[in-house]
Formats: C-alpha cells, structure tokens, sequence
C-alpha cells in the first residue's frame, strides 16, 4: 500500500504537468481560431480597398477628366471627381465637407471594426460590414490623398442618368443590403422560434 501511495505521489506532478500543457494548447487553439475568425474579415476588406483603388488608377491613367466612353446602351465609363457623398450627395458644397466626410468615416469604420470583432461568427452580418468597411476606406483614401472621390461607372436608361459611382460605392451599397436582409431573416426567424416556443407550451 505504502508502495502504491508512492507511486501516485510520485505520478501525481506528471499529471498535472500534462494537464497543464493541455490547457496551454487548448488556449493557444483557441486563440488561433478567434483571430482567424476575425481576421477573414478583415481580410475581404482590404480585398475590397484594393480592388477600389486598383480600378481607379487605372482609370485615372486611360481617361482624362470628363472622359466618357460608352461601354453598353446603358453603362459609361467616365472619369469624375467627387466632392460628395456617395452618388455625388453634396458635391456642389464648398470644400467643408471634405473634413466632415473623413470624420465620419473614420469614425463608421472603428465602430464597425468592432461590431465584426463581436459578431465574427455571424457570416452574412460580418460580411456585410467587411463590405461597408472596406468601401468606406477606399473613399477615405482617396478624400485624403485627392480632396475628391474618384467615380467612374455612370448608368442610365434613356434621358434618366444616376450620379456616377465606384467600386466603393458598390461594396458599400451591397453591404448595405445584407444588413436589411439579415435582419429581415433574423426577424422572421425569432418569429418562427416564439411561435415554435409557444406551440410546445400549449
């Protein structure tokens, strides 16, 4: 008995190493997992910011401002700088909203840098905002660099024209959308959940 009291003892210290070590790379697995949880988004952001920036210098470097070549019955590329918002929103203003828009940008972008740390494991709403981040930076860069948004991509139908636009726009614009959606299917299914949860009640 005293031998197999040993034994243990003696084992005792090796177990709880183990134990230890487990817990280690537990935690170190974990880790990995959140940060690539996290960091996909970030990733198809700055995948959105690269693609944005790319597309306007080679605008930029094949048409001259005011350019305007007609592609489809529908659809120009053109080269415009923007002022504005998106859609050419304030454009005419006086220049003060150059200041104002990267503010707000700055600030849109924190805050949705931390919703997708919170919300990483949500795909359709963490990937909406990774649109609208990504969006919103490439029109920040070229506030910054330029004092205009450069837009590009002018539809229309007919005698009706929409305010010219960018890559930018687009990702923010489908984000957008996502987030409607999201919501929407989120809506209906903690509908679908309460009417489940009161059926089992009855």
């Amino acid at each position: 008995a005293a031998g197999t009291t040993a034994t243990t003892s003696a084992a005792m210290p090796r177990i709880r190493n183990c134990a230890a070590a487990a817990s280690r790379i537990f935690t170190v697995t974990e880790s990995r997992v959140r940060l690539l949880e996290i960091g996909r988004w970030f990733v198809i952001a700055a995948v959105v910011v690269a693609i944005d920036q790319w597309t306007k210098i080679e605008v930029q470097q094949h048409l001259k401002y005011g350019d305007s070549i007609p592609v489809t019955s529908f659809f120009d590329l053109v080269l415009v700088f923007n002022p504005g918002a998106a859609f050419s929103f304030l454009s005419s203003a006086s220049g003060w909203q150059r200041e104002l828009f990267i503010g707000i940008a700055l600030v849109a972008s924190a805050f949705m840098a931390t919703l997708i740390v919170r919300h990483r494991t949500n795909l359709v709403f963490s990937f909406a905002l990774a649109m609208i981040l990504g969006g919103a930076i490439g029109n920040v860069i070229d506030r910054w660099l330029l004092g205009a948004v450069v837009d590009f991509i002018h539809v229309h139908a007919g005698e009706h024209y929409w305010p010219a636009f960018n890559l930018a726009d687009s990702a923010i614009t489908l984000g957008a959308v996502l987030l409607v959606l999201e919501s929407f299917l989120d809506h209906r299914a903690q509908r679908a959940a309460s009417a489940l949860h009161s059926g089992d009640s009855r």
